[in-house]
């Protein structure tokens, strides 16, 4: 009674349409047999719609709690749903390893599926974060059987995000690996964990060399994190075989991605998008105001994923007739963006289409049309005091998203460039990406550019930003030993207001949300010595410093 009182208050809340099943039926613990042996706990939550279609989550986080909710959510709106812990993970076998097991498990279960009697050949997937890598892993070797896909905030390879700019994304891996190994603590011990501000992990981040903080916030090495400081390089075997970006093209079942401005798999989600529009395909695109795990992007999940499901699949057409008549119906195609100060917008692809717009870096601290005269701006960087990170795209949602940047930008290690107020709406809407020159003591540094929006009580606020790790050979160098830098940003839809104000920022990092550069050239995980220097970026007419956009 208590699991349909809280079903029934989830749906209300997520303004869902009615249940068109009668009665929701589950089996837990079902012991589903991989090839090597290892057994995989299933839940089944079945619908008693006649002949309805079967969607499949496979997660690490479990089978209990918030994810029955899904189950039985799913299966009231006529679909059979099947959740799998994954290798593991809460009582399936074997080890987790991330991303490596997952195709071939996946084909397995659903081999085990073709054997069930409620299973009518018709199969779609649905999940977020993780939950979308293991999607991603089997869509290609499901065949006709796979009718719809919902992505939400995920990509096919995590190893360009583990590696953004090609520098080590340390908050987000070093939170996912104490987020794991948080899983099996009681509950009110970790209640008592996130109310002290969760210290072990504080320390971790600050610890050095990188190879003991795992250690330090989790009180036990985490293989796959040593495993990450090692395999750093693009094109190692290790990352082969766990990366399932080359699949993606061939992949021809209808597509929803969902995803927020601040999310950290964005960009390379959007790279998944591309692989399929390039291909033919015409996948639904929905980037909301969120972050990784904010509520309001569960809010839409459910909304717009059980939608997209219930319209492309037998069984639940009621409820996906209710929602196409809803005020949060989902779209037929195309890309739906949040563009921020405005609301939302319809556009026929990404990117949309749009003007081509630039603003340039001037040594008096200002942002201009064209390049400034004078001599270049300054800092020093100090790995030993590291430039913090404020908001942006991190894993917990409680430090990401939009943030006042004032504090950050009153250090003497950040560089400020402030336009002049825009007299009417200025929309960005697309990619965005910055090319900075710079000369750097010593050669190994970062450089981070974030794109701010300052309103008139003086709040900056960021929009977008973007790191890139420079080492010999990476980037062009003149004959002044001057760096041209190029640091893909992240995409953003946002409008500067009239009154407010476009700034820049440029910094040598961004940390926890990096790790800092020790500026020594040493290997990830070892590396000990920090080695700070000055920094000089240059913003006149034979060394441009600016920022690239797109008006909408």
């Amino acid at each position: 009674m208590l699991a349909q009182v809280a079903t029934f208050a989830a749906a209300r809340a997520l303004r869902l349409p009615p249940a068109v099943a009668g009665k929701v039926s589950y089996r837990r613990h079902q012991r589903v047999r991989a090839r090597d042996g290892v057994v995989l706990m299933t839940d089944h939550y079945a619908t008693d719609v006649p002949d309805a279609g079967t969607v499949l989550i496979r997660t690490p986080y479990g089978r209990g709690g918030p994810i029955t909710l899904f189950g039985r959510l799913i299966a009231q709106r006529g679909l059979h749903t099947v959740i799998q812990s994954c290798r593991g993970t809460y009582g399936s076998g074997g080890t987790f390893d991330p991303m490596l097991h997952e195709r071939i498990d996946g084909i397995d279960t659903i081999d085990w599926l073709r054997r069930q009697p409620w299973y009518n050949g018709n199969l779609a997937m649905f999940g977020s974060s993780y939950q979308g890598f293991a999607q991603w892993a089997v869509a290609p070797y499901v065949g006709d059987e796979l009718r719809a896909m919902v992505l939400v905030c995920t990509t096919s390879s995590a190893r360009d995000s583990t590696y953004a700019g090609e520098a080590f994304s340390l908050d987000t891996v070093l939170t996912w690996a104490e987020l794991l190994s948080a899983e099996g603590q009681p509950f009110f011990t970790r209640q008592r964990e996130l109310k002290r501000g969760q210290p072990k992990l504080l320390r971790g981040l600050a610890t050095l060399p990188l190879e003991t903080a795992d250690r330090v916030a989790v009180g036990a090495p985490v293989p796959f994190y040593q495993d990450w400081l090692r395999e750093v390089e693009p094109e190692a075997t290790y990352w082969a075989d766990r990366r399932f970006d080359d699949g993606v093209p061939t992949v021809r079942a209808p597509i929803a991605m969902i995803t927020g401005w601040h999310d950290i798999f964005l960009t390379a989600q959007l790279r998944d998008y591309a692989a399929l529009t390039a291909a033919g395909a015409s996948p639904y695109l929905m980037i909301g105001p969120w972050t990784h795990g904010s509520p309001g992007l569960f809010a839409a999940w459910m909304r717009e994923g059980l939608a997209f499901l219930c319209d492309r699949m037998p069984g639940g057409t009621d409820a996906a007739a209710a929602l196409r008549n809803s005020a949060t119906a989902p779209r037929a195609g195309g890309v739906h963006l949040h563009v921020a100060n405005d609301g939302w917008r319809e556009f026929p692809s990404w990117p949309p289409p749009g003007t081509p717009g630039e603003v340039f870096l001037h040594p008096d601290g200002g942002l201009g049309a064209g390049p400034g005269t004078g001599e270049p701006s300054t800092f020093y960087y100090d790995p030993a005091d590291p430039t913090p990170s404020l908001g942006g795209a991190v894993l917990a949602a409680n430090k990401a998203g939009r943030v006042d940047n004032r504090p950050v930008e009153a250090r003497s290690d950040v560089l400020v460039f402030t336009g002049e107020p825009v007299e009417t709406p200025l929309d960005l809407v697309g990619e965005v990406s910055a090319t900075i020159h710079v000369h750097g003591e010593p050669e190994f540094f970062d450089v981070f550019v974030r794109l701010c929006d300052v309103d008139p009580k003086g709040r900056s606020w960021n929009v977008c930003d973007g790191l890139v790790r420079v080492v010999p050979g990476r980037f062009p160098r003149d004959a002044d030993g001057v760096t041209r830098v190029t640091v893909p940003m992240f995409p953003t839809a946002h409008r500067f207001a009239p009154g407010h104000r476009m700034r820049v920022q440029v910094t040598g990092g961004a940390h926890p949300r990096w790790a800092r550069n020790p500026g020594t050239g040493e290997p990830l995980g070892s590396a000990v010595a920090l080695r700070g220097g000055r920094r000089w970026v240059f913003h006149d007419e034979a060394r441009p410093s600016s920022v690239r956009f797109t008006v909408a």
